[in-house]
């Protein structure tokens, strides 16, 4: 039985070692490249690095980031539900239609809500 797991452990070898392998070569051969103030600072577009490395974002970005995901999990399970539409209609009738209409419709519900505090709003 140990017979057949010899190629899952070779395989871990050989990613492993290559792995290992270029990890080594970068280090031993990147210590080659001459270094200087303007190779070892950072490159951002051909802008020099001034400022704060990490800039704060605004509340506001992370609840609009938030609604975004949880609208786009709707599509998620939408797109099944589309493809499987007339085929489950032809077998047991239109319940698959009413479910989907209350999923949508708490979600319309959600929408409507953050609409109202002014989740979506980019001036306040």
């Amino acid at each position: 039985m140990l017979e057949n797991y010899l190629p899952i452990l070779l395989q871990i070898l050989v990613a492993g070692g290559f792995a290992g392998g270029t990890l080594l070569a970068s280090v031993l051969m990147g210590k080659a490249a001459r270094q200087n103030d303007m190779k070892d600072s950072a490159y951002e577009c051909g802008m020099l690095p001034i400022g704060e490395a990490q800039p704060r974002f605004s509340v506001k970005f992370y609840i609009v980031a938030m609604l975004f995901v949880l609208f786009d999990i709707e599509v998620v399970f939408l797109y099944p539900w589309a493809v499987i539409y007339k085929d489950y209609l032809a077998v047991h009738g239109a319940a698959i239609f009413g479910t989907m209409i209350g999923f949508v419709s708490i979600l319309g519900v959600a929408f409507a809500y953050a609409w109202k505090k002014g989740a979506l709003s980019w001036n306040s």
